[in-house]
């Protein structure tokens, strides 16, 4: 017998996604290609699933908390953080529609959430049980391949930005963020579309340490910001 849990939120952006356009969505992914939407139907109508709403800054799952589903990002924005014992959150990583997580860890005999799981943005996700996964996985051979890729890549993802996180310095980071939105459009001002606070999450260093490091670089003439962008003065400094 399915399950279904909608937990509602009221935003304008938002839109209401029922189980047939649950199915038009995922038939589409690449990791589902290879089944039709009828067959996708089959399997979740005799499996345990949830198509769950959550609103900005909403917990999906709470570190330690016990990983029961893989959870497929429909619509929104979804964030991997991590508390420190000062009370600091820092990004790990974000993760966008199509994406999904949990499952590197589902089939885990440790299967504990390492970090907390935050909706960055109003989201709809879709939570798939180990036995659904099991299923799907026994029919086709170009699931489960795709399912054991993407677990690998979602793993890879994570040790490196950790990885990021504990090696580099904080002007490190923040020249890598200027270098890549750079490559992006070539050009020197950078638009920022979060906060300052986010900003400094996705680096995972504090607000006032990424503040006092912008300063710094304005000072020494790299760099020239205010609060919706940042100007990149001296271009040898990403090249």
């Amino acid at each position: 017998m399915n399950i279904i849990r909608v937990t509602y939120v009221t935003n304008k952006e938002m839109v209401k996604i029922t189980f047939e356009k649950c199915m038009d969505i995922i038939s589409k992914m690449e990791l589902f290609n290879d089944f039709t939407k009828e067959d996708l139907t089959s399997f979740f109508k005799v499996s345990k699933y949830a198509i769950n709403e959550y609103a900005k800054d909403q917990i999906i799952h709470l570190q330690n908390e016990s990983c029961s589903s893989v959870d497929i990002i429909l619509q929104g924005r979804v964030s991997i953080q991590k508390i420190n014992e000062e009370g600091n959150v820092f990004q790990i990583a974000q993760f966008l529609e199509g994406s999904f997580f949990g499952a590197n860890l589902i089939f885990s005999s440790r299967n504990y959430y390492p970090m907390t799981v935050v909706s960055d943005s109003p989201s709809t996700v879709l939570s798939m049980s180990k036995d659904l996964i099991i299923a799907l996985g026994q029919s086709n051979t170009k699931f489960l391949l795709g399912f054991l890729s993407a677990v690998s890549d979602v793993t890879l993802v994570l040790t490196d930005k950790i990885d990021s996180m504990s090696l580099k310095t904080i002007r490190e980071k923040i020249l890598d963020f200027l270098k890549y939105q750079y490559s992006l459009k070539k050009n020197p001002k950078i638009i920022l579309k979060f906060t300052k606070k986010e900003f400094a999450e996705r680096l995972g260093i504090q607000r006032t340490s990424l503040s006092r490091e912008l300063n710094k670089m304005r000072k020494e003439g790299f760099i020239d910001f205010d609060a919706l962008s940042i100007t990149i003065k001296n271009l040898d400094l990403i090249e």
